[in-house]
């Protein structure tokens, strides 16, 4: 699920900083631009739920961007560990499989009259390998999202055309994301974020989730950011646990260190 914990990081990373006592004219961007990004986390958050059951995950993913027309496409994988588990917790007699999730995403970006800005795409979360059939659910997840941003301030909408994550008909399941991303100077950017996944059918796993961080970037060290967050649930006991019972949308501290090229 493509996340979110990074997000924040990634973008302060890609920011040039001015060369000290020189004013520069900002440099014409090429037609199509291709990034790369490469990161970890101690604990991979998606909306607020534990993916890995706290432990850390590595990351990365490319972008590709036209920028005359906005148009952008890109991948994103980390490892996970909650489709092992879930079937495993199921007692199916089959060892749980689907270490890696693996999104793929496209849409397009651009500016709005009055300084608004607005990006519609569509994800897909695609877990390879995955045996979460065995407890007859097909994990992998596609969504269609709208967002729009005026100054740091966004609102984003995701919305889902198939099941969610295997939730037995939970099609049009929706999140609700709304923050913002504050430049401070010195390379530090304050990130805030509130969001609420309502789950079709299925009232007891819809819950709120907020986070609260902020990423360092450092120019001495070749741009790499680094990135400090709390992060939160109020998902209801037994909505969402590890196989020894332990809730997975706890309030966390994140770390996290990401590197885009």
């Amino acid at each position: 699920m493509k996340k979110l914990i990074l997000a924040a990081a990634i973008a302060a990373s890609v920011t040039a900083s001015l060369t000290a006592g020189l004013a520069h004219a900002e440099d014409a961007k090429p037609d199509n631009e291709v990034s790369y990004n490469i990161g970890a986390v101690n604990d991979y958050r998606f909306r607020g739920i534990s993916q890995t059951r706290f432990d850390p995950a590595v990351q990365g993913g490319a972008d590709y961007t036209n920028n005359p027309t906005g148009l952008y496409a890109g991948t994103w994988l980390s490892n996970i560990k909650w489709i092992k588990d879930a079937v495993d917790s199921a007692n199916t007699g089959t060892g749980g499989k689907g270490p890696v999730e693996w999104d793929i995403y496209g849409g397009k970006r651009g500016d709005l009259p009055g300084g608004f800005t607005y990006d519609v795409g569509g994800l897909y979360y695609y877990y390879p390998t995955n045996n979460y059939s065995q407890i007859g659910r097909n994990a992998n997840t596609f969504e269609l999202y709208g967002q729009l941003g005026y100054g740091p301030a966004y609102f984003k909408y995701s919305h889902a055309m198939t099941n969610l994550f295997g939730t037995i008909d939970s099609k049009n399941s929706a999140y609700y994301d709304a923050g913002a991303n504050f430049d401070v100077g010195a390379g530090i950017t304050l990130g805030l974020h509130l969001g609420h996944q309502t789950v079709e059918h299925t009232s007891f796993a819809s819950y709120t989730d907020w986070k609260v961080g902020v990423t360092k970037t450092f120019d001495q060290l070749a741009g790499i950011t680094l990135g400090l967050a709390y992060v939160g649930t109020d998902a209801k006991d037994g909505a969402y646990v590890s196989p020894s019972g332990k809730n997975l949308g706890r309030n966390g501290v994140v770390f996290s260190v990401a590197k885009t090229f």
